[in-house]
Protein backbone atom coordinates (compact mmCIF):
# COMPACT_ATOMS: atom_id res chain seq x y z
CA UNK A 1 0.00 0.00 0.00
CA UNK A 2 1.56 3.29 -1.09
CA UNK A 3 1.14 6.45 0.95
CA UNK A 4 -0.33 9.48 -0.79
CA UNK A 5 0.65 13.10 -0.18
CA UNK A 6 -2.55 13.45 1.86
CA UNK A 7 -1.54 10.43 3.98
CA UNK A 8 1.83 12.01 4.73
CA UNK A 9 0.22 15.36 5.57
CA UNK A 10 -2.16 13.61 7.97
CA UNK A 11 0.74 11.75 9.61
CA UNK A 12 2.61 15.05 10.03
CA UNK A 13 -0.49 16.70 11.53
CA UNK A 14 -0.90 13.88 14.02
CA UNK A 15 2.77 14.05 15.02
CA UNK A 16 2.56 17.84 15.36
CA UNK A 17 -0.39 17.50 17.74
CA UNK A 18 1.20 14.67 19.74
CA UNK A 19 3.94 14.55 22.35
CA UNK A 20 6.18 12.49 20.06
CA UNK A 21 9.55 14.03 19.19
CA UNK A 22 10.35 11.61 16.39
CA UNK A 23 8.69 8.97 14.21
CA UNK A 24 10.01 6.58 11.59
CA UNK A 25 7.70 4.66 9.24
CA UNK A 26 9.15 2.07 6.88
CA UNK A 27 7.25 0.11 4.26
CA UNK A 28 8.36 -1.64 1.09
CA UNK A 29 10.09 1.03 -0.99
CA UNK A 30 9.22 3.92 1.33
CA UNK A 31 10.69 5.41 4.49
CA UNK A 32 9.35 8.43 6.36
CA UNK A 33 11.43 9.85 9.21
CA UNK A 34 10.09 12.94 11.00
CA UNK A 35 11.82 14.79 13.82
CA UNK A 36 10.39 17.86 15.56
CA UNK A 37 12.52 20.97 16.04
CA UNK A 38 14.62 20.63 19.15
CA UNK A 39 14.57 16.83 19.18
CA UNK A 40 18.06 15.34 19.32
CA UNK A 41 19.35 13.89 16.07
CA UNK A 42 19.34 10.09 16.11
CA UNK A 43 22.83 9.98 14.65
CA UNK A 44 24.12 12.46 17.22
CA UNK A 45 27.83 12.78 16.67
CA UNK A 46 30.47 13.99 19.01
CA UNK A 47 30.09 17.72 19.63
CA UNK A 48 33.65 18.47 18.53
CA UNK A 49 36.12 16.69 16.34
CA UNK A 50 35.78 15.24 12.90
CA UNK A 51 33.74 12.78 10.99
CA UNK A 52 30.98 13.14 8.48
CA UNK A 53 27.61 14.78 8.31
CA UNK A 54 25.36 12.05 6.98
CA UNK A 55 21.97 12.21 5.29
CA UNK A 56 19.31 11.42 7.91
CA UNK A 57 16.83 10.29 5.24
CA UNK A 58 16.42 9.31 1.61
CA UNK A 59 15.68 12.26 -0.65
CA UNK A 60 17.04 14.90 -2.98
CA UNK A 61 19.93 16.85 -1.42
CA UNK A 62 20.28 20.58 -2.05
CA UNK A 63 23.34 22.59 -0.97
CA UNK A 64 21.60 26.00 -1.29
CA UNK A 65 18.26 27.39 -0.12
CA UNK A 66 17.17 28.06 -3.72
CA UNK A 67 18.53 27.66 -7.26
CA UNK A 68 21.20 30.25 -8.03
CA UNK A 69 21.85 31.10 -4.37
CA UNK A 70 25.09 30.50 -2.48
CA UNK A 71 25.46 27.12 -0.73
CA UNK A 72 24.70 26.95 2.98
CA UNK A 73 28.31 25.79 3.57
CA UNK A 74 31.39 25.10 1.49
CA UNK A 75 34.92 23.80 2.05
CA UNK A 76 36.47 25.95 4.76
CA UNK A 77 33.19 26.92 6.42
CA UNK A 78 33.17 26.60 10.22
CA UNK A 79 30.05 24.84 11.52
CA UNK A 80 28.40 24.37 14.89
CA UNK A 81 25.93 21.60 15.77
CA UNK A 82 22.92 23.79 14.85
CA UNK A 83 24.37 25.13 11.56
CA UNK A 84 22.11 24.30 8.60
CA UNK A 85 24.31 22.66 5.97
CA UNK A 86 21.71 21.73 3.37
CA UNK A 87 18.20 20.59 2.58
CA UNK A 88 16.74 17.21 1.72
CA UNK A 89 13.50 17.18 -0.22
CA UNK A 90 11.16 14.29 0.45
CA UNK A 91 7.75 14.20 -1.22
CA UNK A 92 7.82 17.97 -1.97
CA UNK A 93 8.71 18.78 1.66
CA UNK A 94 12.05 20.49 2.42
CA UNK A 95 13.90 19.25 5.52
CA UNK A 96 16.78 21.31 6.94
CA UNK A 97 19.90 19.31 7.71
CA UNK A 98 21.97 20.52 10.67
CA UNK A 99 25.66 19.74 11.11
CA UNK A 100 25.30 18.05 14.49
CA UNK A 101 29.03 18.67 15.12
CA UNK A 102 31.46 21.54 15.51
CA UNK A 103 34.34 21.81 13.08
CA UNK A 104 35.31 22.91 9.60
CA UNK A 105 33.98 21.51 6.33
CA UNK A 106 36.91 19.85 4.53
CA UNK A 107 35.05 17.98 1.79
CA UNK A 108 31.67 18.07 0.05
CA UNK A 109 30.73 14.42 -0.52
CA UNK A 110 27.30 14.77 -2.21
CA UNK A 111 26.42 16.57 -5.42
CA UNK A 112 23.79 19.29 -5.43
CA UNK A 113 20.35 18.02 -6.50
CA UNK A 114 21.49 14.39 -6.19
CA UNK A 115 19.36 11.68 -4.62
CA UNK A 116 21.01 10.52 -1.40
CA UNK A 117 20.33 7.44 0.71
CA UNK A 118 19.85 7.63 4.48
CA UNK A 119 23.31 7.45 6.04
CA UNK A 120 25.15 8.65 2.92
CA UNK A 121 27.93 11.15 3.74
CA UNK A 122 27.11 14.73 2.72
CA UNK A 123 30.16 16.53 4.15
CA UNK A 124 33.41 15.60 5.86
CA UNK A 125 34.25 17.67 8.95
CA UNK A 126 37.51 18.19 10.85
Amino acid sequence: MALTDDDVREILRIIDESELDELRIETDGFTLHVRKDGAPAPEAATPTGGGTIDAPMLGTFYRAPAPGEEPFVDVGTAVEPDTVVGLIEVMKMMNSIEAGVSGTVVDVCAENAAIVEAGAPLFRIE
